[in-house]
């Protein structure tokens, strides 16, 4: 049982995530599933993207600002703003909660045998089920909820007894430390034998109790006889001669330790005569020390000040020099974004007709298999120099309904700075070409924009949308010897019709 994970308790509030997907007795759908914790729906909100979450998951997701919905993303259909979650963003899905709620449900608790809906589950089983998992707040052990009473009287390691003599509660695993400092705890007499003494009554029995044997008064000086109280002074007149003894030997003892002490005092005495000798000298050496030392701390302190001083112009010099690093930064930054517009402005056309040349095919189209860059987009080119501005965006190993077995191409209609002067919707006629560098067989497709689509609307963030042809080019006739391929290097063509501009 330790190894299982504790059951949850009931929640009828919806501040808890879904449900187990193990509860369901039927076959799980997709569309039952948060898109967050991916359990079964509880409490479901639909967002405005469509996706639904569990209430739970959805305020926690929104709960430190806006989000990109996770889902449209990982399915490649987030759009702004409606992908966006953000609070009050989402509104209760009482469809999708009445029939999750009428799925046929099982207790998830291994041995039991509950069954009804999934209404009944969360309103009257879960949290009550007898077989859920619950840990021990004492020695953290996960067992069965039917098993708790037992397990909390007769085999919890942390659990409280009470003395049987003092009637104090204590940890069972300090049983050995408590018997040791119970007042109640039973005694026994060594000296009259006397049973069940109480500990704190134990040291006012033995000061009475005849029969307790006492060291001899004379163990100071060297007796080591133990005898009972009433018999002590028996024994103190039978030995009085040995105690005797021991008494002279002490005393020849001292004698002889005290002649030793005058020696000791004596050498001390001669040494406390040379230490103040040296101590005097010492003295006079300190004076002149001091006086030195007061010397090197004016110089100490002259230096001090002029470090000061250049530590502040070095302060100075530094700020100067982080300025000129912020100035020569912000150059660079410039440099590099004139570079960009540079080329940018020299691989631009304003007629309409854009050739794009991508070379290093191979390792661009491994790129787009492995997920590192599947999509590419080219330089902008214009339909006249205060024209529409636009650039195509290629999926090397497919997109959409082509991925991993068309070349996908699509036109992308920019934002520009004339825009405000131009006709809206987009509405000219686009021609996409693969290029066949023998001039023989071109791959042609061509589209009219369909006006209603946000793709040919005006911008308004640098891009729209790209539209065009997921189903371009098959990857399986570019593999094939043919010359759309040459010197690893392929040639895209637009030509957008200026019929009406």
């Amino acid at each position: 049982m330790a190894a299982q994970e504790p059951s949850p308790p009931s929640s009828l509030e919806g501040n808890k995530p879904g449900f187990p997907k193990k509860i369901l007795a039927n076959n799980l759908e997709d569309k039952h599933l948060c898109n967050s914790c991916q359990k079964i729906l509880r409490r479901p909100l639909q967002a405005q993207c469509g996706h639904r979450f569990c209430s739970f998951c959805f305020n926690k997701i929104v709960s430190s600002g806006p989000q990109k919905c996770s889902a449209c993303i990982k399915e490649d259909l987030f759009e702004e703003p409606t992908s966006i979650l953000k609070q009050g963003g989402a509104f209760p899905d009482n469809a999708a909660r009445r029939e999750v709620e009428a799925l046929a449900a099982v207790c998830p608790n291994e041995g039991c045998t509950w069954t009804g809906t999934i209404k009944e589950f969360e309103a009257g089983h879960e949290g009550n089920c007898d077989f859920m998992i619950i840990l021990c707040p004492s020695c953290k052990e996960l067992m069965r909820a039917n098993e708790q009473e037992r397990h909390n009287e007769r085999e919890c390691p942390e659990r409280t007894l009470n003395c049987k003599y003092c009637k104090e509660p204590f940890l069972l695993k300090n049983i050995k430390a408590h018997d040791e400092i119970c007042p109640k705890y039973p005694m026994i007499c060594e000296g009259c034998a006397k049973k069940k003494i109480p500990r704190e009554k134990y040291v006012d029995h033995i000061k009475f109790c005849s029969k307790f044997k006492a060291p001899c008064r004379f163990h100071v000086v060297g007796c080591d006889t133990s005898v009972e109280k009433e018999k002590i002074h028996d024994h103190e007149r039978q030995c009085s001669y040995e105690h005797l003894n021991l008494l002279l030997a002490m005393g020849a003892a001292l004698e002889l330790q005290l002649q030793s002490e005058k020696t000791k005092v004596a050498e001390l005495s001669r040494r406390c005569q040379e230490l103040e000798l040296k101590v005097s000298t010492f003295e006079n050496i300190v004076c002149v020390l001091n006086r030195e030392m007061e010397r090197s701390c004016t110089t100490m302190e002259a230096y001090n000040r002029q470090h000061r001083l250049d530590q502040d112009k070095i302060e100075i010099l530094n700020n100067k020099v982080r300025q000129l690093e912020r100035t020569v930064s912000l150059r660079d930054l410039s440099i590099v974004e004139m570079e960009g517009k540079m080329r940018e402005m020299s691989a631009a056309t304003y007629d309409g007709i854009f050739v794009w040349k991508i070379s290093d095919f191979t390792k661009k189209r491994q790129d787009a298999v492995a997920g590192r860059a599947p999509a590419m987009f080219s330089p902008a080119f214009y339909t006249s120099k205060y024209g529409y501005k636009m650039c195509l965006r290629i999926y090397l190993n497919g997109d959409g309904t082509g991925r991993g077995t068309h070349l996908s191409l699509f036109f992308v209609v920019m934002r520009g700075h004339s825009d405000a002067l131009l006709k809206w919707p987009f509405n000219q006629k686009v021609t996409l070409m693969l290029l066949d560098q023998n001039n023989r067989e071109h791959i042609i497709d061509a589209f009219r924009p369909d006006i209603s689509s946000s793709s040919f609307q005006r911008p308004v963030s640098d891009m729209n949308i790209a539209s065009g042809c997921p189903l371009f080019c098959s990857l399986s006739k570019l593999d094939s010897k043919n010359s759309y391929i040459r010197d690893d290097t392929i040639f895209i063509k637009a030509i957008v019709d200026l019929t009406g501009l």
